[in-house]
Protein backbone atom coordinates (compact mmCIF):
# COMPACT_ATOMS: atom_id res chain seq x y z
CA UNK A 1 0.00 0.00 0.00
CA UNK A 2 2.76 2.40 0.72
CA UNK A 3 4.79 1.88 -2.68
CA UNK A 4 1.41 1.90 -4.36
CA UNK A 5 0.76 5.43 -2.55
CA UNK A 6 4.07 6.27 -3.46
CA UNK A 7 3.52 5.45 -7.31
CA UNK A 8 0.40 7.23 -7.21
CA UNK A 9 1.92 10.26 -5.76
CA UNK A 10 4.53 10.60 -9.04
CA UNK A 11 6.97 8.74 -7.17
CA UNK A 12 9.82 7.25 -8.97
CA UNK A 13 12.63 7.12 -7.50
CA UNK A 14 14.20 3.77 -8.56
CA UNK A 15 16.10 3.94 -4.77
CA UNK A 16 12.83 4.94 -2.96
CA UNK A 17 11.02 1.97 -4.96
CA UNK A 18 13.74 -0.78 -4.32
CA UNK A 19 13.70 0.24 -0.93
CA UNK A 20 9.94 -0.34 -0.56
CA UNK A 21 10.47 -3.36 -2.50
CA UNK A 22 12.92 -4.99 0.62
CA UNK A 23 10.24 -3.76 3.09
CA UNK A 24 7.86 -5.44 1.49
CA UNK A 25 9.95 -8.71 1.39
CA UNK A 26 11.00 -8.34 4.84
CA UNK A 27 7.62 -7.42 6.41
CA UNK A 28 6.10 -10.52 4.51
CA UNK A 29 8.94 -12.61 5.49
CA UNK A 30 8.04 -11.78 9.18
CA UNK A 31 4.42 -12.12 8.45
CA UNK A 32 5.40 -15.32 7.56
CA UNK A 33 7.51 -16.39 10.62
CA UNK A 34 5.18 -15.34 13.01
CA UNK A 35 1.91 -17.85 11.12
CA UNK A 36 4.75 -20.47 11.30
CA UNK A 37 5.29 -19.52 14.95
CA UNK A 38 1.94 -19.22 16.20
CA UNK A 39 0.44 -22.68 14.57
CA UNK A 40 3.62 -24.61 15.98
CA UNK A 41 2.82 -22.99 19.39
CA UNK A 42 -1.32 -24.26 18.88
CA UNK A 43 0.70 -27.96 17.97
CA UNK A 44 2.59 -27.41 20.97
CA UNK A 45 5.80 -27.77 20.18
CA UNK A 46 8.00 -25.05 19.42
CA UNK A 47 10.21 -26.28 16.50
CA UNK A 48 13.11 -24.07 15.95
CA UNK A 49 12.64 -21.52 13.01
CA UNK A 50 15.54 -20.37 10.60
CA UNK A 51 16.88 -17.16 10.54
CA UNK A 52 17.68 -16.03 6.79
CA UNK A 53 16.43 -13.42 5.32
CA UNK A 54 15.74 -13.03 1.76
CA UNK A 55 18.71 -11.12 0.38
CA UNK A 56 18.26 -8.53 -2.53
CA UNK A 57 20.09 -11.18 -4.82
CA UNK A 58 17.16 -13.10 -4.42
CA UNK A 59 15.62 -11.18 -7.51
CA UNK A 60 18.40 -11.76 -9.70
CA UNK A 61 19.55 -15.47 -8.69
CA UNK A 62 17.28 -18.33 -7.43
CA UNK A 63 18.67 -20.03 -4.48
CA UNK A 64 19.70 -23.59 -4.09
CA UNK A 65 17.42 -26.28 -3.55
CA UNK A 66 14.96 -26.50 -1.03
CA UNK A 67 11.29 -25.49 -0.21
CA UNK A 68 12.38 -22.28 1.58
CA UNK A 69 14.48 -20.96 -1.04
CA UNK A 70 12.09 -21.82 -3.64
CA UNK A 71 9.16 -19.77 -1.47
CA UNK A 72 11.60 -17.06 -0.50
CA UNK A 73 11.79 -16.72 -4.61
CA UNK A 74 8.45 -17.03 -5.50
CA UNK A 75 7.52 -14.16 -3.37
CA UNK A 76 10.07 -11.99 -4.66
CA UNK A 77 9.17 -12.76 -7.92
CA UNK A 78 5.65 -11.99 -6.85
CA UNK A 79 6.64 -8.94 -5.38
CA UNK A 80 8.63 -7.75 -8.58
CA UNK A 81 5.56 -8.11 -10.65
CA UNK A 82 2.98 -6.19 -7.73
CA UNK A 83 5.76 -3.53 -8.29
CA UNK A 84 5.42 -3.41 -12.04
CA UNK A 85 2.04 -3.89 -12.34
CA UNK A 86 1.75 -0.73 -9.79
CA UNK A 87 4.40 0.58 -11.40
CA UNK A 88 2.13 0.40 -15.08
CA UNK A 89 -0.76 1.65 -13.47
CA UNK A 90 1.37 5.23 -12.33
CA UNK A 91 1.92 5.38 -16.23
CA UNK A 92 -1.73 5.33 -17.08
CA UNK A 93 -2.44 7.21 -14.63
CA UNK A 94 -0.15 10.00 -15.87
CA UNK A 95 -1.53 9.01 -19.18
CA UNK A 96 -4.55 9.77 -18.44
CA UNK A 97 -4.31 13.13 -16.70
CA UNK A 98 -2.15 14.23 -19.75
CA UNK A 99 -4.79 13.60 -21.93
CA UNK A 100 -7.77 15.01 -19.69
CA UNK A 101 -5.40 18.35 -19.43
CA UNK A 102 -4.96 18.12 -23.20
CA UNK A 103 -9.08 17.40 -24.02
CA UNK A 104 -9.70 20.54 -21.55
CA UNK A 105 -6.86 22.94 -23.28
CA UNK A 106 -8.75 21.96 -26.51
CA UNK A 107 -12.19 22.52 -25.27
CA UNK A 108 -11.38 25.80 -24.39
CA UNK A 109 -10.04 26.87 -27.55
CA UNK A 110 -12.87 26.01 -29.28
CA UNK A 111 -15.44 27.92 -26.85
CA UNK A 112 -12.93 30.62 -26.95
CA UNK A 113 -12.94 30.65 -31.42
CA UNK A 114 -16.69 29.68 -31.37
CA UNK A 115 -17.40 33.26 -29.50
CA UNK A 116 -15.18 34.90 -31.91
CA UNK A 117 -17.03 33.34 -34.52
CA UNK A 118 -20.10 34.63 -32.73
CA UNK A 119 -18.93 38.46 -32.34
CA UNK A 120 -17.64 38.46 -36.20
CA UNK A 121 -21.48 37.10 -37.50
CA UNK A 122 -23.31 40.00 -34.71
CA UNK A 123 -20.73 42.68 -36.24
CA UNK A 124 -21.70 42.03 -39.76
CA UNK A 125 -25.05 41.94 -39.38
CA UNK A 126 -25.02 44.91 -37.79
CA UNK A 127 -22.86 46.76 -40.79
CA UNK A 128 -25.85 44.51 -42.96
CA UNK A 129 -28.31 46.62 -40.96
CA UNK A 130 -27.37 49.95 -40.70
CA UNK A 131 -25.83 49.87 -44.43
CA UNK A 132 -22.49 51.16 -45.36
CA UNK A 133 -22.21 54.62 -44.30
CA UNK A 134 -19.12 56.46 -46.47
CA UNK A 135 -18.17 59.94 -45.10
CA UNK A 136 -19.68 63.10 -47.32
CA UNK A 137 -17.85 63.47 -50.31
CA UNK A 138 -15.88 66.98 -49.42
CA UNK A 139 -14.95 68.83 -52.74
CA UNK A 140 -12.59 71.72 -53.12
CA UNK A 141 -13.66 74.88 -54.02
CA UNK A 142 -13.93 76.06 -57.34
CA UNK A 143 -10.82 77.77 -58.45
CA UNK A 144 -11.98 80.14 -61.02
CA UNK A 145 -15.81 81.45 -61.90
CA UNK A 146 -17.93 79.18 -64.90
CA UNK A 147 -17.40 80.05 -68.23
CA UNK A 148 -20.21 81.80 -70.13
CA UNK A 149 -20.89 80.02 -72.95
Amino acid sequence: ALRLSYLRAGGCDPAVLEQLLRLQVEATTLEKRTAELCGSRRMGTLAPQPTTEVPPAVLAEPPGTGTQGLDATLLAMELENQRLEDELLALKVRRKRRADAGSQVAQRHAEELAQLQAEVGMLRCHVEQTGPRLPPAILPPPVAPPLLP
